[in-house]
């Protein structure tokens, strides 16, 4: 299918679209606690037992397309409640013959519903909403109501990387490390003022592209999660901004 059909579709034809696609899993209804068949089955999803990557709030689904062309012998799926946005990039998917890329409609707040503890490798989160507004920063990707999310799926070790452009949310996610103490594996404050760029870092986003042509800076961080932390809100956190 051309970009130019592609783009033509209106939001409805998509989403109707989506669902017929043999790559895509519309899964939004399942509640908390009411545990989705593909939870501990993915090896059945991909059709191989190889290691599931994980990227939140995916989008278009660009990191999942660029790592799964980069990586033929790992899994990528990617995760968002917009089907219209993830469409694109199934379809992406399909054209380019990337069988190692899947794509899952629902809500990251359901995460423990879709996979069994340690069925996730490593968790991307690309440029995510950084709900900069104090009143809203539950609602972001690393504060830790979602780190301990990810730690009832992410195997022990696994990285969570972060790319964002928010001074805010960078700067609030290195606070919640330090505050949690969580090892950091990786920390760039100015991703592209490096003069050899780390491997995977190079992919670039929808929004990123755009944050690059506005003069934005692109931070990274990668950390894990230590053994059995539930991350639990602490009054520091709370005072965070």
């Amino acid at each position: 299918m051309s970009t130019g059909i592609m783009s033509r579709r209106t939001k409805p034809e998509r989403y109707k679209d989506l669902l017929s696609l043999p790559n895509v899993l519309d899964l939004h209804h399942y509640s908390e606690g009411d545990y989705a068949p593909v939870r501990g089955n993915w090896r059945n999803v991909f059709g191989n037992d190889r290691p599931v990557t994980l990227e939140l709030a995916c989008g278009k689904g660009e990191y999942c397309l660029g790592l799964g062309a980069r990586y033929p012998d790992r899994n990528f799926l990617g995760l968002d409640i917009k089907g219209d946005r993830i469409w694109k990039g199934a379809r992406q998917a399909l054209d380019a013959g990337l069988e190692n890329v899947r794509f899952l409609r629902t809500r990251i707040d359901h995460l423990p519903n879709y996979f069994a503890p340690g069925e996730v490798d490593e968790i991307w989160i690309t440029f995510p909403d950084p709900y900069e507004k104090k009143s809203k920063k539950r609602k972001r990707l690393t504060h830790p109501v979602f780190l301990k999310r990810y730690d009832r799926i992410l195997r022990p070790g696994g990285l969570i990387h972060l790319k964002t452009d928010s001074d805010e949310l960078y700067a609030f996610t290195l606070d919640v490390l330090a505050i949690l103490n969580l090892p950091v594996r990786q920390q760039v404050p100015d991703l592209y003022r490096l003069d050899n760029m780390p491997d995977n870092l190079d992919i670039q986003t929808y929004y990123e592209k755009q944050h690059l042509s506005s003069g934005r800076t692109i931070k990274y961080v990668a950390f894990t999660l230590n053994d059995g932390v539930y991350a639990p809100v602490s009054e520091e956190i709370e005072k965070l901004s």
